[in-house]
């Protein structure tokens, strides 16, 4: 029992703050976003979103492709393989307690991979309040996303369909700036 305690308060103490802080924000889903996020006036960033391959991250492990990559690599389903879907699937490997019920596994790579958890700024009022200053982002879990070195997490060569990636290029194709009112 007195070993437990020693590891749990050994591994608390490594956890970095930012990351036990992070834990009250739940992660929901891309259609908690679509609402305010899917016309023009907004930046289109949903709809953006869903044309763009981080859409579809998740049914490419399905794919014949995938499967033979997984078989060479003793995978018997990408679609649940932890290593897979820490670069596919949003909220990969988070605690169930971190997934609201608006929160749909098989989304891909969707808004709050690059955005964080939504559950406290996914109001209009707080998007506007972040948008102006008001509010900072990581009171409520929201991240400004398009950081070169977070994409690089996942486009590296550990991936075992990586060519390189060129983060001025492709960035742009993700691009969904909203546009001032």
């Amino acid at each position: 029992m007195m070993k437990r305690m020693i590891l749990a308060v050994f591994v608390l103490t490594l956890l970095p703050a930012a990351l036990l802080a992070q834990s009250k924000f739940k992660y929901v889903g891309a259609n908690a976003c679509k609402a305010c996020h899917l016309t023009p006036k907004s930046g289109a960033a949903f709809t953006i979103w869903q044309k763009s391959v981080h859409a579809k991250a998740f049914a490419t492990l399905a794919t014949p492709a995938a499967l033979e990559i997984a078989k060479k690599k003793g995978i018997a389903d990408p679609q649940k393989d932890a290593n897979c879907l820490k670069c596919h699937e949003t909220a990969a490997g988070v605690p169930a307690a971190q997934l609201a019920a608006t929160f749909k596994a098989g989304e891909g790579v969707g808004c709050e991979a690059c955005h964080g958890p939504g559950s406290d700024y996914k109001s209009m009022q707080v998007m506007k309040d972040l948008d102006s200053g008001k509010t900072k982002g990581e009171t409520v879990g929201f991240k400004k996303g398009g950081d070169e070195k977070f994409c690089v997490t996942c486009h590296n060569s550990e991936s075992p369909t990586y060519k390189g990636f060129n983060y001025a290029e492709y960035s742009k194709k993700i691009a969904h700036p909203t546009p001032k009112q």
